[in-house]
């Protein structure tokens, strides 16, 4: 739709899609796997006894903290289903502000957009603006299923 691709010139650096692979691409990454729907899903935190847990619809997902549920949750929102996760976890929780900020600012131009609109042409517009993320995560890959390490250890040259 051309919404979707005037919201994205509006957002530009502030895009998703764009900060996925400006901010978490560009470093050290896991691949993380979710096996949930590719649609909008509804995602919800939990704490229980054992820990924190991402349920993604029926599903559940361990999570090691707070901060890495949190980032999880924007893309199981979408239905990515391969995800690049940070290594240096003292990072995902300012990515996972800035990406869920970037989430927050496509629905508000999208809501504006959408204007006088019927419930129906809107949830349309949502529904592409989320298919169009997921396919440009998608496109970008989530990585390898670990990081590389440098083998060499010798300090001196």
């Amino acid at each position: 739709m051309e919404i979707v691709a005037e919201l994205k010139e509006k957002l530009d650096a502030q895009w998703l899609p764009t900060i996925y692979r400006e901010k978490v691409r560009t470093q050290r990454t896991r691949a993380h796997r979710l096996e949930i729907a590719k649609r909008e899903n509804r995602t919800v935190i939990q704490h229980t006894l054992l820990g924190i847990e991402l349920k993604v619809g029926n599903k559940r997902f361990s999570c090691p903290d707070l901060s890495t549920a949190r980032y999880l949750q924007i893309f199981a929102r979408f239905g990515c289903q391969e995800v690049a996760v940070p290594y240096d976890i003292t990072k995902i929780s300012t990515l996972a502000d800035q990406l869920e900020s970037s989430w927050h600012k496509s629905l508000l131009f999208l809501e504006a957009a959408a204007g006088d609109k019927t419930p129906a042409v809107k949830g349309r517009m949502r529904s592409s603006l989320i298919k169009e993320m997921r396919r440009e995560i998608a496109e970008i890959g989530a990585g390898s299923l670990m990081p590389e390490f440098k083998q060499s250890t010798k300090q001196r040259s």
